[in-house]
C-alpha cells in the first residue's frame, strides 16, 4: 500500500515527480489544486463555499480545504494507495491528517522530501518565464515556505516517517532515486 505526502519547496519538481510515480504505482495523485479547481467546476457544497471566498480575493481556510481533504480520500480509487502533493502545508494540517487516515484506517503514510536549493529554486522559477514569477516573489514564497512548511520536516521526521530525496539532480535522477526509495 503506497501512501506518500510529498514536501518541497516551490519549483523542487514535486508535482511533476508525484504525478509521474503515481502513475507507475497506479494510485490517484491528489494535489490539493486540483481538488478546490475540481469542486469549483463540479460546483459542489464545498466547492460554493471556496468560491465565494476567493471571490473576495482570501485564502481558502484551513477547515474547509481539510473537509476537501477529507472528502477526496474517502473516495475509492484511494483505497490502494495515494500521493499528496500540496497538503499538509502546516503542522496544523499535518496532525489533522494523521487523525484523518486513522479514522479512515489509512495508516502507514511515507514522507517523500524532495531538498532543493534556494538558488536552484529561484532559478528554476525564473525559468519558467510566469510574469508573477520575479525573484523578489520567489525569495518570499521560500520565506513563507520556510517559516511554515519546513517545519513538517522535522514534525515526520520525529515519527520516522520521512525521506528525503536530492531534488538537485536531473529529473530522471530525481524519479530513479524516489523508485529506489519507494517500491510501489
Amino acid at each position: 500500500m503506497t501512501r506518500l505526502i510529498f514536501l518541497g519547496p516551490p519549483g523542487a519538481g514535486k508535482g511533476t515527480q508525484a504525478k509521474a510515480l503515481a502513475h507507475d504505482c497506479d494510485i490517484p495523485h491528489i494535489s490539493t489544486g486540483d481538488i478546490l479547481r475540481q469542486a469549483l467546476k463540479e460546483q459542489t457544497p464545498l466547492g460554493i463555499k471556496a468560491q465565494s471566498y476567493m471571490d473576495r480575493g482570501e485564502l481558502v481556510p484551513d477547515q474547509l480545504v481539510q473537509e476537501m481533504v477529507e472528502e477526496r480520500l474517502c473516495q475509492p480509487d484511494t483505497k490502494s494507495g495515494w500521493i499528496l502533493d500540496g497538503f499538509p502545508r502546516t503542522v496544523k494540517q499535518a496532525a489533522f491528517l494523521g487523525e484523518l487516515l486513522q479514522k479512515l484506517e489509512q495508516q502507514g503514510e511515507r514522507v517523500v522530501n524532495l531538498d532543493v536549493p534556494d538558488d536552484v529554486v529561484v532559478d528554476r522559477l525564473l525559468q519558467r518565464g510566469r510574469a508573477d514569477d520575479t525573484e523578489e516573489v520567489i525569495r518570499r514564497r521560500l520565506e513563507v515556505y520556510r517559516s511554515e512548511t519546513a517545519p513538517l520536516i522535522d514534525y515526520y521526521g520525529d515519527r520516522h516517517q520521512l525521506i528525503t530525496v536530492n531534488g538537485n539532480q536531473s529529473l530522471e535522477e530525481v524519479t530513479a532515486e524516489l523508485k529506489k526509495a519507494i517500491a510501489c
